[in-house]
């Protein structure tokens, strides 16, 4: 029997600055409906008339071939900007608007609408933070420098179970100093944690993954090898979950959860309290 068609809907992340922010809101509200297919597309800087009318045209555009009506998220401040943008007949769900008026109210202040504000570089400490703290992840990334002494956090698991990323998305949104270590065969063999780890054990995280996902990622690095093989994933993955378990060391599997999602539970198992940027 034919499988039934999935919906399709066209999505419009729009902001007058990056539209990061745009996107983050508009991801995590659309993760909440299944069985639905978005085709999503992020327009930035929209920060005057004429972008906002070229935007308008893209999301009707977008109306005629799907022939339903699009979505806009949208993070513009300029209230003139905004109206063109609603002229495109979308669904405009406007992320600042809900909360301006009462912010505005409880502060006992008028806004000041800054354009890319969120994102800015208006604190060069905080920049520069970030910026060291990325550094830190790539020169120890993947067992490259061995030195945890400065580290906040240590990732841990085999090769391909999602460290890298992770350690990078707390560097660059949290200015965390994140390392990983890869479990290497001669690791997995022995009965008790790697020695370069024993001094750092309060930093320390464990991350696991399915072993069919783990085979499908080594397979696009490396095809048709004895690394990408499903009996080979199945071997390292029990054996570092079962020194996980002997050392009591936190672990999560990164198969089916987001970069924010491991992010924010890695920090909460070692007692990291900061702020996004």
């Amino acid at each position: 029997m034919d499988q039934p068609q999935r919906a399709r809907r066209p999505i419009f992340y729009i902001s007058d600055g990056t539209g990061i922010t745009a996107e983050t809101i508009g991801h995590s509200l659309l993760t909440q409906f299944d069985g639905i297919d978005f085709d999503a597309v992020r327009i930035p800087f929209v920060d005057d008339a004429e972008q906002a009318h070229a935007a308008v045209a893209r999301i009707r555009n977008a109306q005629a071939h799907f022939g339903t009506r699009p979505i806009v998220i949208n993070t513009v401040v300029e209230p003139g900007l905004s109206e063109i943008l609603a002229s495109s007949g979308a669904l405009m769900l406007d992320v600042f608007a809900p909360f301006i008026t009462p912010l505005e109210r409880e502060l006992d202040c008028r806004r000041s609408p800054r354009v890319g504000h969120a994102h800015g570089m208006v604190n060069f400490a905080q920049y520069e933070a970030r910026i060291n703290a990325t550094n830190y992840a790539l020169t120890h990334d993947d067992g490259v420098d061995l030195n945890f002494g400065d580290a906040e956090v240590i990732l841990v698991g085999v090769s391909r179970s999602g460290k890298t990323p992770t350690c990078l998305y707390l560097a660059l949104h949290y200015g965390v100093r994140a390392a990983n270590y890869p479990l290497t065969p001669e690791d997995l063999e022995s009965d008790v944690l790697p020695s370069r780890l024993r001094p750092h054990r309060r930093k320390l995280f464990g991350l696991t993954i399915e072993p069919v996902r783990l085979q499908q990622v080594r397979q696009q690095r490396r095809p048709d090898s004895r690394y990408a093989t499903l009996e080979q994933c199945r071997r390292e993955l029990a054996r570092a979950e079962a020194m996980f378990a002997r050392e009591n060391l936190p672990v999560l599997s990164t198969t089916n959860t987001s970069i924010e999602e491991i992010a924010s539970k890695v920090m909460a198992a070692v007692g990291l309290e900061k702020q996004a940027f």
